[in-house]
């Protein structure tokens, strides 16, 4: 079976082509990514396999999508491949309409033609399996939480790029019965991912004895779910999911950012030997960023009922795997903390 997944030499992709090129040896995995600053063959670096196969393109290129199609003739899509974050796509909101809307319809239309053209294998279905966010659902208050039928409602550039190309999937299951579904999930963190995100960010901060900013001040609530969760959660989908469906996936682990910081702090200080309470001092609030959602919350009882996923590790366990993940691979993280992200994070913070 031909599987094509997306964006796989990035954080969460490169957890996902490990677990099906890993668990699955007769599936053939296709990794298509375009390495842009994100995408890192590092994060693949122990995939040594017959079943594995990497190519460097761009979800943007259509004739290269065809093409592509058309060479392996896929059995199925998963969707990773994204620009996905918020501050960036503040900055720049047509790359992400490019890459998420865009890039997503040239696959949709990939598929569509190519799946047409040549029957499906045996019994395994043809599915596209769009990997999307939570953050299309908006913002939250103090209480509830998003489920399956929260009316999308985005509130950044990220967001309403991720929301319009949710709905391109649905409209073409829909429209031409392309099979597809889609699963929603809450904030990410574990090892391999870009440290222009809160958790690596703060991490190598606290390694070099940098500031560690903090948004407004740090009043904002995210689900955390591990990357390894997630992989599991995007396997039981792809395998038990209906199609025409959506799925939440989360953590259970609902922390505001300021809180997260200052446990993270405390365990980076014990497994560095600092004095405890010597990395909090790090802390520093910066000028909050433009539209910032307040709260997001995940109601996972959807897969967990129906698929029978559920969150392996508590949010301490994770948190602390993940840490030692980067205290023990300087080298990872040296090789991608020079250079545009030295640019980016001067641009980003030193002027709040």
């Amino acid at each position: 079976m031909q599987i094509l997944i997306t964006g796989g030499a990035g954080f969460i992709g490169s957890h996902v082509v490990r677990l099906f090129v890993n668990k699955y040896p007769a599936y053939k995995i296709v990794n298509l990514d375009a390495l842009t600053y994100a995408g890192n063959l590092e994060n693949l670096a122990d995939i040594n396999s017959s079943n594995y196969e990497f190519v460097k393109a761009d979800i943007r290129d259509r004739a290269a999508m065809f093409s592509l199609f058309e060479k392996h003739q896929f059995d199925a899509v998963i969707h990773l491949a994204a620009e996905s974050h918020v501050d960036r796509s503040i900055e720049s909101p047509t790359d992400f309409v490019d890459t998420n809307v865009i890039g997503t319809m040239n696959l949709l239309d990939a598929a569509r033609h190519a799946w047409a053209k040549y029957p499906a294998k045996g019994d395994f279905r043809r599915l596209f399996y769009q990997v999307s966010t939570d953050e299309v659902y908006g913002s939250l208050g103090e209480t509830g939480f998003f489920t399956e039928t929260t009316p999308y409602s985005p509130r950044s550039p990220y967001s309403a790029s991720k929301a319009a190309a949710d709905h391109l999937v649905m409209a073409y299951y829909h429209t031409y019965n392309l099979p597809a579904l889609i699963s929603n999930c809450s904030n990410n963190y574990g090892a391999n991912q870009f440290p222009e995100k809160l958790i690596p960010l703060c991490i190598h901060n606290i390694k070099n004895n940098r500031p560690l900013p903090i948004y407004g001040n740090g009043d904002y609530t995210r689900d955390w779910l591990w990357v390894e969760d997630h992989a599991r959660a995007i396997d039981t989908i792809f395998h038990k999911g209906i199609l025409g469906e959506n799925y939440n996936v989360g953590g259970h682990n609902e922390w505001k950012n300021i809180d997260l910081v200052r446990l993270l702090c405390d365990l980076a200080d014990a497994e560095l030997g600092k004095a405890v309470g010597s990395s909090q001092q790090l802390i520093t609030f910066v000028k909050d960023r433009a539209g910032h959602d307040k709260r997001y919350a995940i109601d996972a009882t959807k897969i967990e009922r129906e698929l029978g996923w559920r969150p392996s590790v508590t949010f301490q366990e994770g948190l602390l795997a993940t840490l030692r993940w980067y205290l023990h691979n300087e080298t990872w993280l040296n090789n991608i903390t020079s250079g545009e992200y030295q640019r980016y994070y001067q641009q980003q913070y030193a002027q709040r």
